[in-house]
């Protein structure tokens, strides 16, 4: 009926579902940069050594909201507003998942429970990112448009997911093991619900923006509940398990810049 592919051609090819996918990537990446930015300026005494990566992690995702953004401007369109049923990274907050904006916005130091909750409420959303820019990547990564920007954003995210499990296994090594995969856990599963219902959500912006017939937006709200299905029975496994990563230190050296699309 559609593939993967086609399906997301048909987005990228029209100006305002393109719009609406670029401005909730480009809001979602911004919130990770100012989450990141408050955790590294709060990171507890003991922990201050995260701090340059911390700050790297948050510059990386500041530079992909950015790169979202260039993509409209080079098509003459501007952000648009996003909807909150598609706010991927307020509804985990709102599920109590991740460290609230509330504690982040105070000038209180943050307690070593809370990098970890940070760390792991990171190393799942990082795996469903590294995961998208990768199917990204395979379909698009040499699309004239986007080929650059899918590329440098999928290296990113690999670099964070690596970053993760480096840093979660030198934290279970002190002896934080049994805290760090309950809190992986009670993420993994809160993150697979969030996914479906922004999932359903976008799908139903965008058929009504590309006008699709009932039957393929049936089709697809179908396809995404199976997937919640195959992840609430076993495929949250893979966003709890660690292992050292092949890229040690990801995030040991500055940030790169954004490329030029104009």
């Amino acid at each position: 009926m559609f593939s993967a592919r086609s399906l997301f051609k048909e987005i990228v090819d029209n100006d305002a579902s393109f719009r609406l996918f670029c401005s909730i990537a480009a809001s979602g990446e911004a919130q990770g940069g100012w989450e990141n930015g408050r955790i590294a300026a709060l990171l507890p005494a003991s922990m201050r050594e995260l701090a340059p990566k911390v700050t790297r992690h948050g510059a990386d995702e500041d530079k992909h909201g950015r790169i979202f953004q260039a993509l409209m401007r080079k098509r003459g369109l501007t952000p648009t507003e996003v909807p909150v049923e598609t706010d991927y990274t307020g509804l985990l907050e709102r599920r109590g998942i991740g460290l609230a904006h509330d504690k982040l916005r105070r000038d209180e130091p943050l307690t070593e429970l809370d990098i970890i909750t940070y760390l792991s409420h990171s190393r799942v959303t990082e795996q469903r990112a590294a995961a998208q820019m990768v199917m990204l990547t395979k379909h698009f990564g040499e699309h004239p448009e986007l080929g650059k920007a899918v590329r440098m954003i999928s290296h990113d995210e690999d670099n964070h997911l690596a970053y993760c499990h480096e840093e979660l296994l030198r934290l279970a090594r002190a002896g934080h093991g049994r805290t760090i995969q309950r809190t992986l856990r009670e993420c993994a599963h809160a993150e697979i619900a969030v996914y479906r219902d922004v999932s359903l959500a976008v799908m139903a912006h965008m058929g009504r923006i590309l006008k699709w017939p009932t039957v393929k937006s049936v089709a697809l709200a179908a396809g995404i509940h199976a997937i919640y299905a195959y992840e609430r029975l076993a495929g949250w496994r893979r966003m709890v398990s660690l292992r050292m990563p092949e890229r040690r230190n990801p995030l040991g050296g500055p940030a790169t810049s954004a490329p030029e699309f104009a």
